[in-house]
């Protein structure tokens, strides 16, 4: 099984434990890892919570109303007839459950591309695409992280895809579909569906030329566990694009797309330390940009 080195990251109002339960009580194969609280931050108390999803790891935060899931980060749910004689029946059962107080997206039924299949944002926000697999093909895991190139960086799919292969280990392109002519406003050629591996992990894309009221937000972000500082300043120098963005381990990449560089091992303490240990590293990846180590460490045994 591939270490997973790229881990979602959801942004909630008040809203992530209430919704991190439901997600691991309606997909198979799901818990809560951790639960943490980080005290006195600019959004308040926030709590700060790993889960996995089919085997999937996320993070979740309260993060006070700044940001908001949105459908330019989505993620397939793979449902696999081969390997599941009742894959139609686990799909249908899931899309009620993600449904429920939720937005039909694209309704469930059949596709071109597949014989059952829909796209559902939940009510808390957050995007789902159920899929009833081909049985043909290279095996696909049950959740990818799916990425919509809308607005200013439509047409930029296959580009941004190809970028992330220069910056990451264990990566190449999967399959890609192209939109043919006459499927306006998208333009013929681009990628109407692709998909490739980061790390080791697949991930998806698409080129979408409607108008649409989004673009890629800090309310999903991708965050990079490295191992070292010298990882953390390699993946800070290849991917950040925006000066005015970089906060607190943060970045957008030239597509716009929010990341977040942080260290294994400053994460475990964010989770196995004492409350004052936690928010004293808290207040000092604050006033950070890209993070510090070191720094961090220090702050967490109260060294001054």
């Amino acid at each position: 099984m591939i270490e997973q080195r790229i881990i979602p990251h959801l942004w909630f109002n008040d809203q992530a434990l209430e919704a991190v339960r439901f997600y691991t009580r309606v997909f198979e194969d799901s818990a809560i890892i951790h639960v943490t609280k980080l005290e006195d931050t600019p959004s308040g108390d926030c709590d700060l919570i790993v889960f996995a999803l089919s085997g999937f790891q996320f993070m979740a935060i309260n993060g006070g109303p700044y940001f908001k899931p949105n459908p330019s980060i989505s993620f397939f749910v793979n449902f696999d007839p081969s390997s599941d004689p009742h894959a139609k029946e686990h799909l249908d059962r899931l899309w009620d459950k993600l449904s429920e107080g939720g937005t039909i997206l694209m309704q469930l039924g059949e596709y071109p591309f597949s014989s059952h299949y829909g796209w559902v944002q939940d009510a808390y926000g957050v995007s789902w695409q159920l899929i009833l697999t081909k049985d043909e093909g290279e095996p696909r895991p049950k959740i990818i992280p799916s990425l919509m190139f809308t607005n200013k960086v439509n047409g930029k799919a296959e580009e941004a895809c190809l970028f992330y292969q220069t910056v990451f280990k264990q990566s190449r392109m999967g399959e890609i579909a192209r939109y043919p002519g006459g499927m306006d406003p998208n333009l013929e050629g681009s990628a109407m569906f692709l998909d490739f591996m980061l790390e080791g992990q697949w991930f998806a894309a698409m080129d979408s030329a409607y108008e649409h009221p989004f673009s890629f937000n800090e309310g999903i972000s991708l965050m990079i566990e490295c191992e070292s500082q010298a990882e953390v300043d390699y993946y800070w120098q290849n991917l950040s694009s925006d000066a005015e963005s970089e906060q607190c381990g943060w970045l957008k990449d030239r597509y716009g797309l929010s990341w977040q560089v942080t260290a294994r091992k400053t994460d475990e303490m964010l989770f196995e330390g004492t409350q004052q240990q936690r928010n004293r590293m808290s207040k000092a990846l604050l006033q950070m940009k890209k993070i510090d180590i070191a720094e961090l460490e220090k702050a967490f045994v109260n060294q001054e």
